[in-house]
């Protein structure tokens, strides 16, 4: 797996499907995202990118009040390799980032710097500071859009923000669970 940081040195990618998100966890439901992307890339031919953020976009914003993050940028490139993804592009986030509409980030970032073909998208994923939704990404004709919808596990709600409720609450072999792994050393990094 490749990793690159930010969007200067990127290579030419080959039939390139992608997902965005902070993956905090990379828990079960990031885990069927990331599954659906390597498959749709693998049936054109292609490679899968994940694009997340560091810092979590929630650190740069100021919006972090008692958010502790269940891995490391480290921890979480090592399971995204275990999940089979192709390349990781790294993305610094701050606030002129944060800054750009979804259109912009889909036109500039996703099509522009990753040339895809095809994304990958969340059932409630939104993008940019209007958070354009995966619908009118769709619909403004620049690439495929897949939809992913909801994960959950016996009825449960799959979701880093659920895993960390679960931790605060002293519940590790549930948020084990909602993780899909045992973790010797689960402890929210600050």
């Amino acid at each position: 797996m490749r990793v690159f940081e930010g969007f200067g040195s990127l290579p030419g990618f080959r039939h390139a499907a992608v997902t965005v998100g902070s993956f905090d966890g990379v828990h079960l439901g990031h885990r069927a995202l990331l599954e659906r992307l390597t498959a749709e890339a693998e049936a054109a031919g292609g490679e899968s990118i994940v694009m997340t953020f560091e810092p979590h976009p929630r650190i740069a914003l100021g919006r972090a009040e008692g958010l502790r993050l269940l891995t490391t940028l480290e921890e979480k490139i090592g399971l995204l390799e275990q999940s089979g993804v192709d390349n990781v592009i790294v993305i610094p986030f701050d606030r002129a980032f944060a800054a750009l509409s979804g259109r912009d980030f889909i036109e500039r970032c996703i099509c522009g710097a990753a040339g895809a073909e095809t994304l990958i998208a969340g059932y409630n994923h939104r993008f940019g500071h209007d958070r354009t939704g995966a619908d009118e990404i769709e619909a403004s004709g620049l690439l495929r859009v897949v939809r992913v919808g909801e994960y959950r596990l016996d009825g449960q709600h799959v979701s880093s923000t659920v895993i960390r409720r679960l931790l605060d609450e002293g519940k590790t072999a549930e948020a084990e669970r909602l993780l899909g792994r045992r973790n010797e050393e689960l402890k929210m990094k600050n």
